[in-house]
């Protein structure tokens, strides 16, 4: 059973206060711009639209792997439509936006996570857009 303490209170009060800090910052407002002027732009839904049904061809081909007799086509395909959704304007914005986020929120969360303890691991980001291992463990498990 988790009781209430004044004390849990007052973090809880403070890490809500951050919440809105973050959520009033430039990089936040900046943010929900990219993401409406995305959800906004026809060409880009349109291809985002297209692009999901390749994946969903893809994923299918991938059952089978290279023994699939579309593999090659449907894969050249939807890297062809992959690089298309991504060099739209809109898309790249919403993107470097999100990226932009994403990095306060990492620095942030590292920030408080080495204040309690240097071994405290924290989650961050999309471990596909990062080198090493993903760890997030600061470098201090020795892998980077």
């Amino acid at each position: 059973m988790i009781v209430a303490t004044s004390e849990r209170l007052e973090l809880l009060m403070q890490s809500e206060m951050l919440a809105q800090n973050i959520i009033e910052s430039d990089l936040f407002q900046q943010y929900v711009e990219c993401k409406h002027t995305l959800a906004q732009d026809k060409e880009a839904q349109r291809l985002i639209q297209a692009f999901n049904r390749e994946k969903e061809l893809y994923e299918d081909v991938q059952r089978f792997g290279r023994y699939h007799p579309d593999y090659h086509k449907v894969t050249k395909s939807v890297r062809i439509m992959k690089r298309e959704v991504d060099m739209h304007e809109a898309v790249a914005n919403f993107k470097k936006a999100e990226r932009q986020l994403q990095d306060l929120l990492d620095e942030v969360s590292t920030f408080i996570g080495q204040s309690v303890s240097e071994f405290i691991k924290v989650p961050k980001g999309n471990p596909h857009f990062q080198s090493g291992c993903g760890c997030s463990s600061g470098g201090s498990c020795g892998c980077s």
